[in-house]
């Protein structure tokens, strides 16, 4: 019986001094909708917070996953945070 080999996360195999590569590609409304994700906000709390559509929370997550290589909130949140985001990250 064959067996797959795990493949390590990104977060893994990233040197410590490049850790803020990946975030560095995002826009700053998607820096802030990572923050909310990171916050334990939903959709709706995000949109409120940012005044802009739910909608347009969605497919700043799904930019956010894609950017980060990630297929749910919790990947993008557990990520986020292996990568080295906090919600301080905003002003950097």
């Amino acid at each position: 019986m064959k067996t797959m080999r795990q493949q390590p996360l990104a977060a893994d195999t990233a040197p410590a001094t490049d850790r803020s590569a990946p975030f560095a590609r995002l826009t700053p409304t998607q820096r802030k909708v990572l923050d909310g994700v990171y916050s334990g906000q939903l959709n709706k709390q995000i949109a409120f917070d940012l005044g802009i559509a739910e909608a347009t929370v969605k497919a700043h997550m799904t930019a956010l996953m894609r950017k980060l290589d990630v297929r749910n909130r919790t990947q993008l949140a557990v990520t986020a945070q292996a990568l080295g985001w906090s919600e301080s990250a905003l002003t950097h």
